[in-house]
């Protein structure tokens, strides 16, 4: 008795189990692979904590975030489905027991601030994720252990298609994010959000100081400047960081700051409380920047003069590689200077376009995506693209889930069938034998 009771328990505790990891596996996976760029700046992040970043060759990240996110989506959709358990099982321990103590060393050196493993959707601390780990590894460690308790939702004949259309589902994903924009943006950059409210503190709430550093070059020499003492036009510009001086409350949005680039004014205010559109191309490196749609940035820098709207080109990049996107591109559009964080954070797309409207971000297009002559056929004030998008969070949510889940229930209703028809088909073999 006490044996079968055992047994059920074990196999009770085996099946919660697999379906935490899977939970856990499928949303850290999903929310990679709709934002694998920044993926990739994370694992740039850890190369540099280890002192590894310039060793790996520049396309590695990017490569990493890709086969990360497929990996860990596609673990989490087997154990879910029951499928490949021996090596499911297996590939999760191993996931588990090389995470658990990076996240432990994560927590004791403090490297990075968080560990990015449920990219910008969830933001963990470190001891916090450490902690979760030692969980999901005492689960990893009960599916490989007894993973012949786990029940499969699908028929061996048909896991190989369930397994298949994981695969391509999650790649299709990740390809269509990475060349348009991610489908969700859970940064405080997001179509709808009003820049100026993510900047506010609570009443009472003590502000973080933080100062703008300028690196600049006169004859050979470089020297860091502030907005205080910021040199004439006879110094080139080379980079710029933003330090923290004072340690306080952190709003989301906590370092927006436009200076113009010919004079080094501050135009941050000018451009948030425009109440007319602004459009705002973002690059954070132009020496990196896709030039492929140059004629299309020249013509929609046109169309904003025309039409008598702000447009800014957004960059980090030195004062050289500005001479030269102009000289290449041809571009009379005037230029900003702005923290390279900032910008790879406001839209993963390089360059990116931003339409801005009393500092509320109306919409973004990614450098494949971006308005043409057939969609600019009147003022903005008229035009859809203009309005902040109607479909909601939700709806996304429900549009996405469907791709994924009725594909795989219409594999197991036609398993189901088959199943039904095969044994239906047996029956009657066996009717006609024992007449």
């Amino acid at each position: 008795m006490e044996s079968k009771q055992l047994h059920s328990v074990i196999g009770i505790w085996t099946n919660v189990c697999r379906f935490l990891l899977a939970v856990v596996f499928i949303f850290s996976g999903f929310v990679k692979a709709v934002d694998p760029l920044g993926t990739q700046y994370k694992i740039q992040d850890y190369l540099e904590a280890f002192g590894w970043a310039a060793m790996i060759p520049a396309f590695l990240p990017f490569l990493a975030s890709v086969v990360q996110a497929m990996i860990e989506f596609c673990l989490g959709v087997y154990l879910l489905f029951g499928i490949r358990r021996r090596g499911t099982t297996l590939l999760v321990l191993v996931v588990m027991g090389l995470m658990t103590p990076l996240t432990l060393w994560l927590a004791l050196a403090n490297p990075i601030s968080d560990c990015g493993c449920f990219g910008d959707a969830v933001s963990l601390t470190n001891w916090e994720t450490f902690w979760k780990n030692v969980f999901l590894l005492v689960a990893a460690i009960s599916v490989f252990k007894w993973g012949n308790r786990i029940t499969p939702l699908v028929t061996k004949r048909f896991d190989w298609l369930v397994a298949l259309y994981t695969f391509l589902y999650i790649l299709g994903m990740t390809l269509y994010c990475y060349r348009q924009l991610p489908v969700f943006d859970f940064r405080p950059y997001h179509i709808g959000a009003d820049i100026r409210k993510g900047m506010e503190l609570p009443e009472g709430a003590k502000p973080t100081v933080y100062e703008t550093r300028f690196i600049l070059q006169k004859d050979g020499v470089k020297k860091e400047f502030s907005l205080d003492n910021y040199p004439d036009s006879t110094w080139t510009f080379v980079d710029s960081k933003t330090v923290v001086k004072e340690q306080g409350y952190e709003p989301p949005i906590h370092d927006f700051s436009i200076i113009r680039q010919e004079d080094g004014e501050d135009i941050t205010d000018e451009v948030l409380n425009d109440d007319g559109y602004t459009f705002l191309l973002v690059s954070h490196q132009l020496s990196q920047a896709d030039d492929s749609t140059i004629d299309l940035i020249n013509e929609l820098y046109d169309y904003s003069i025309e039409n008598e709207y702000k447009f800014y080109c957004l960059t980090s990049s030195p004062d050289g590689d500005i001479a030269d996107w102009q000289e290449r591109t041809g571009a009379e559009y005037p230029f900003c200077l702005m923290d390279n964080i900032t910008l790879k954070t406001m839209i993963r797309s390089n360059p990116g376009l931003m339409l801005l409207k009393n500092g509320v971000i109306i919409n973004k297009w990614s450098v494949n995506d971006l308005p043409d002559e057939y969609m600019l056929t009147d003022r903005l004030e008229k035009l859809p693209l203009a309005q902040i998008n109607a479909k909601t969070f939700s709806h996304k949510v429900i549009l996405v889930i469907a791709w994924f889940i009725f594909p795989l229930l219409f594999f197991s209703m036609v398993d189901a069938v088959w199943e039904q028809y095969h044994r239906k088909k047996r029956l009657r073999l066996k009717e006609n034998q024992t007449k």
